[in-house]
């Protein structure tokens, strides 16, 4: 069976930095493979098309530019954040606002953020909310263990049942 739209694809990646010598930012290790439904937005499209058309046992190796994966990095997602958003039932624990650690925040229309602090002020809080890869060249070498059709169950809830 051919990877294509609504179909469950069970793979093994190795995600370098920049090209296929590149530092390794994370790969499927011990069994536990990346499993997702295709075409349906779960992935990066660009991952997805250097994917379709392949077929279990098929090995590819790509490169994703950094606008076609995470986008570049935007200054204007760097932001001093006032403090008083990091209160928590009145208080505010400095500890956890060290130099970068994650962290999640919601707008007024309860839209979360994640962000990674990026230093810590007295009366603010600079906190990066790109995402972590944005600006970064990928690289991915990949293994298809298994394509099969997703069951209609699956496809109404939008992931894959184990």
């Amino acid at each position: 069976m051919k990877i294509e739209k609504n179909v469950v694809v069970d793979l093994d990646y190795t995600l370098r930095k920049d090209d296929k010598e590149g530092d390794i930012i994370e790969q499927t290790q011990d069994g536990n493979p990346l499993v997702f439904i295709f075409g349906i937005g779960m992935m990066i499209p660009s991952f997805e098309e250097n994917l379709e058309g392949k077929e279990a046992g098929d090995e590819v190796s790509f490169g994703i530019k950094a606008e076609n994966a995470y986008g570049k990095h935007d200054a204007q997602a760097v932001m001093d954040v006032p403090i008083k958003y990091f209160e928590v039932e009145g208080k505010i624990d400095r500890d956890k606002l060290q130099t970068g650690t994650p962290i999640q925040m919601q707008d007024q229309e309860g839209r979360a953020y994640r962000g990674i602090i990026l230093n810590q002020g007295i009366e603010e809080i600079k906190v990066d909310f790109n995402h972590p890869m944005a600006g970064q060249d990928l690289h991915f070498t990949v293994t298809i263990n298994n394509v099969r059709e997703a069951t209609e169950s699956e496809l109404d809830h939008g992931h894959v049942h184990e």
